[in-house]
């Protein structure tokens, strides 16, 4: 009975053996990937989407009212600047310029002829004058002889010698005299008055009074009809109508025949350069500057890349918004760009320097945080304000050159833990 006795021992000291726990394993230490934060430069962008606009969009209108004799554009032609696109009737309007140019002519005749009769109404009263004086001196030395016989007159008729009837009619002589030389003063003076009066003719209608003031008005007359026919030459240039700029026609409302009216007849658009109206939040716009650098690129072109310039940054579309506006201009002269087009842009902003961390680091979305690992392998949340990015790396405050960084912010790695990294 010994042997099968040992053999049942045996088999339960096996089997108890079987059924031990074994001893718990130690956990292991995370490693993980770390970066070390360095100075550095980096040349962060910003990305915005938007439309391709025009760089200019001309509507073109006509003041006249002349019927249509041509039109040599259809919708989606392109043209050059200086190409005639439309030509008006102006029959009428050159016979009012032939009229008005006859009539230019006429008042410079008259002119002519009222200058010459200026003159020679001057020169008439400055002789009329020169007479005059004669005039009044002439009657002047009668009045004094014929005074001078009266006093003689009156001692003869004193004394009896003559007869008083004599001395009488020397009486009225002298009177008579003495008139006539009132008058032949007052006759002077009033040509003295009408010389005044018809002043001095110079040159070209210079001077002064009745004689140039008539000239002048004469003159005057001749360059209200030139500026008239000026007024209508420059009425029938614009019967041709021309294109402003190069570019491409978006809009015809004129046919043969058409009287302009009031509407618009052409719409035309430049498209060469090009705008890419770009839209973005304030925070989005804050370090843009005019004339940073963009690349864009239209998905409705497979992907093509032009490259631009920042020309202006619009405050909000609409009041009370946050959505502004940033335009960049293109060179477009394949015209692969079209307006309408969807794009996206790439802009340039001011380089930053400073500690510079990899982008994947931050732990939000915010990029207010980060993961650093210190000397004994203690990860710690830290606090910091990002100043750019690139894209790839990040330059912030918050942290000194040196510093340990977990490379991967998103890992799960909690606050405290310890981790081992490679060195």
């Amino acid at each position: 009975m010994k042997g099968p006795v040992l053999l049942l021992t045996a088999v339960l000291a096996l089997g108890g053996c079987s059924h031990a726990k074994a001893p718990p394993k130690k956990a292991e230490t995370p490693t993980v990937a770390t970066s070390v934060a360095r100075d550095g430069t980096i040349h962060p962008s910003e990305m915005l989407a938007g439309i391709v606009a025009p760089y200019q969009n001309v509507a073109i209108q006509s003041t006249l009212t002349e019927p249509t004799d041509a039109v040599n554009v259809k919708e989606g032609d392109r043209v050059t600047k200086g190409e005639v696109l439309a030509v008006l009737d102006t029959a009428d309007l050159a016979a009012q310029y032939n009229a008005d140019i006859a009539q230019a002519k006429s008042a410079a005749a008259n002119t002519t002829h009222t200058a010459q009769g200026g003159t020679l109404t001057i020169q008439q009263g400055d002789q009329t004058v020169i007479n005059a004086v004669s005039a009044v001196r002439q009657a002047q030395q009668t009045l004094a002889r014929d005074t001078l016989d009266l006093q003689r007159y009156q001692a003869l008729a004193k004394n009896g010698y003559i007869a008083d009837q004599t001395y009488a009619q020397q009486v009225a002589l002298v009177r008579n005299d003495a008139q006539a030389v009132t008058s032949a003063q007052a006759s002077l003076a009033s040509s003295r008055e009408a010389v005044t009066a018809n002043g001095t003719l110079g040159a070209n209608g210079t001077g002064a009074g009745l004689q140039a003031t008539s000239v002048q008005e004469a003159a005057a007359m001749e360059q209200v009809y030139l500026a008239q026919a000026q007024q209508v030459r420059t009425s029938i240039t614009k019967a041709t109508i021309y294109s402003p700029i190069d570019g491409v026609v978006v809009n015809r409302n004129l046919n043969v025949g058409e009287y302009p009216g009031t509407r618009q007849l052409f719409t035309l658009q430049q498209t060469d350069p090009i705008y890419a109206i770009l839209r973005g939040s304030g925070e989005q716009i804050a370090q843009i500057k005019t004339g940073a650098q963009s690349a864009i690129v239209s998905s409705d072109l497979r992907g093509k890349r032009l490259t631009g310039s920042v020309s202006g940054i619009l405050n909000e579309i609409n009041p009370g918004s946050t959505d502004f506006v940033v335009k960049v201009v293109l060179q477009n002269s394949s015209e692969a760009l079209r307006p309408g087009m969807a794009v996206q842009g790439r802009i340039a902003l001011p380089t930053v320097s400073g500690v510079q961390i990899p982008t994947t680091a931050f732990t939000d979305d915010g990029h207010g945080s980060i993961m650093i690992v210190t000397s004994n392998g203690t990860v710690k949340t830290q606090n910091v304000i990002e100043s750019g990015d690139d894209g790839k790396n990040a330059v912030v405050s918050g942290i000194p050159s040196g510093t340990r960084v977990l490379a991967d912010g998103q890992s799960g790695v909690g606050n405290g833990e310890k981790v081992a990294f490679a060195k």
